[in-house]
């Protein structure tokens, strides 16, 4: 077993019917916990930075544990019926409160619990035991990019420690947009303005492009269109951050309802060596 340093991530959560229905992104994450495993041997712990979990300020959820927050309505029954019960790390806390405020950052610590939807669910792929710690970090929603990138470069130690920094958000984020368009069509052809925003993005992460990245909503076509409010992009920034200005890698790109982008992204050094672990896993299930 590998004991390195683990790649930040970003994944796109998507609907919450993503717990029920899978579908292309459902099956990369199942493939994603034990190719990060692979790679880079079991986290520590999980530091998630949700696109619904927002405060006026950084709070970190120090319980010691954390159950399935529903935070949703209007959606199957089943979905209230899916747990996961989860440790929490009040001691990674600490750390992360050390390091933030080394950075002049300062962070709030509530003494508890609650994993939203966006860290539940790919959670619920990725470990499905619900075995490995979990630090949610509430982040501020106002913030720019640039502030939110620069917040997650104070944890960049936290990968040396052996600390998985998961940012859970969404590539595309325009639900007007999906909603018009009919909810029964989940396989609905990607509208243009999704795909070459979408692919801008890759482009401009391969191409280490930060100065574009970080002003995307002037650079990136469509961008508002995409997200007409970023709450949702944020938490890639975050965990961008916690990897440096080094490229980012797309590890996975597929699309709901022709609007609602499920890409996945890993940064830093090692993003290579976990993008090679889910590609020798996929060779192996298609040789079976």
């Amino acid at each position: 077993m590998n004991h390195q340093a683990p790649s930040p991530i970003f994944v796109s959560h998507g609907s919450p019917m993503t717990a029920l229905e899978p579908r292309e992104a459902g099956a990369f994450m199942q493939r994603l916990g034990p190719a990060i495993e692979a790679a880079f041997g079991r986290p520590k712990a999980v530091l998630a930075v949700s696109a619904h979990t927002l405060a006026r300020a950084p709070v970190l959820l120090a319980a010691p544990r954390h159950e399935a927050v529903y935070d949703f309505g209007g959606f199957d029954d089943r979905l209230y019926t899916l747990r996961y019960d989860a440790p929490g790390a009040p001691a990674l806390a600490t750390q992360v409160e050390a390091l933030l405020g080394q950075a002049g950052i300062d962070v709030h610590r509530a003494e508890q619990g609650g994993l939203d939807h966006g860290i539940w669910t790919p959670l619920r792929y990725m470990w499905p035991a619900a075995d490995v710690p979990v630090l949610p970090l509430a982040f501020v929603p106002s913030w720019s990019p640039r502030q939110l990138f620069d917040f997650g470069a104070a944890l960049v130690p936290l990968a040396a420690m052996g600390v998985l920094v998961m940012g859970s958000g969404s590539i595309t984020h325009n639900l007007q947009r999906v909603f018009a368009g009919g909810l029964r069509d989940v396989e609905r052809v990607a509208t243009p303005e999704s795909t070459a925003f979408r692919d801008w993005f890759s482009q401009r992460a391969a191409a280490a492009d930060w100065d574009a990245l970080l002003d995307y909503r002037r650079q990136a076509p469509h961008a508002v269109l995409m997200h007409p409010t970023d709450e949702h992009l944020l938490p890639l920034y975050v965990a961008a951050g916690a990897a440096g200005p080094v490229p980012g890698l797309r590890l996975h790109a597929s699309l709901t309802y022709g609007e609602l982008g499920m890409d996945a992204y890993a940064f830093g050094a090692q993003a290579a060596a976990l993008q090679q672990a889910l590609s020798r896993d996929t060779t192996a299930r298609g040789g079976r």
